[in-house]
């Protein structure tokens, strides 16, 4: 089975580069699941009902988030319907939503990390849970793991492998060159890299963000410019044993109109 998970979508360009060329990419690698991660379509800054909806009608069959999946309050609601949107699953008891889902022959989950972020519940436990209790677990599993510290991110991976199909890293908008298959049959990169406009500083208008770190003071931040680029990483894993034999980073521009 081949599977593509797509990096941090930013904003309207982010949108733009997926519907002009998520059905080509689906067909020419025989990809049967995508999932993206979504929690900055609008505007940069969460994820509002009509986004998603773009982005499902685009073809990508479940959509993950992070931190900002709450910054949108219309999308709140949805997190407890039909709609194939995760928040992660290490979110307080109590906190709308699901942080897991079986789509098609795939469990997909959803974690988010603690270091230099907020204070979530232990992702590694959170995961222990979900795999020792959830009954008739699909054999491959695809963890998209949201946080920023690399050296998370990489123990997630090591925790993790030889237990689930895949450890992909999201949040940090850069991808990385780590891209492996590690010891236990785990695909596994540090992070994916962002779905958005290149002229930017991850994603966020360029003079903004510089003015910021000149100034120390708040700035509001919008959308960068520039071509945007589509980046994603496919894995094909084993339908019988669940694991990872292959791994590739996938990265496509926007053609020019």
């Amino acid at each position: 089975m081949n599977i593509l998970a797509i990096g941090d979508i930013i904003g309207r360009p982010g949108r733009q580069v997926i519907n002009m060329h998520l059905r080509a990419i689906r067909k020419q690698y025989k990809i049967e699941i995508i999932i993206g991660n979504a929690e900055n379509t609008a505007g940069g800054f969460g994820l509002t009902l009509d986004t998603a909806q773009e982005l499902l009608d685009a073809g990508i069959n479940v959509l993950t988030s992070g931190n900002h999946i709450f910054a949108q309050k219309e999308i709140i609601p949805y997190l407890d319907s039909d709609m194939p949107i995760l928040r992660p699953l290490n979110y307080p008891a109590g906190v709308p939503g699901r942080g897991y889902m079986v789509f098609g022959k795939a469990l997909i989950v959803n974690l988010i990390g603690r270091t230099f972020m907020n204070s979530y519940d232990c992702p590694f436990r959170a995961m222990d849970k979900l795999l020792n209790e959830l009954d008739n677990k699909p054999r491959i599993i695809i963890v998209d793991f949201h946080a920023e510290a690399t050296s998370e991110k990489v123990a997630m991976g090591r925790y993790l492998d030889g237990r689930v199909s895949a450890v992909l890293g999201t949040h940090t908008h850069v991808g990385t060159i780590d891209t492996q298959i590690l010891t236990g049959g785990t695909a596994y990169v540090t992070d994916i890299g962002m779905t958005g406009p290149t002229d930017s500083i991850i994603g966020d208008d360029a003079d903004a963000v510089i003015q910021r770190f000149l100034t120390q003071m708040p700035h509001h931040l919008t959308v960068g410019k520039g071509k945007p680029v589509l980046n994603a990483i496919l894995v094909e894993v084993d339908e019988v044993s669940g694991k990872a034999t292959a791994i590739k980073r996938i990265q496509q521009e926007l053609k020019e109109s």
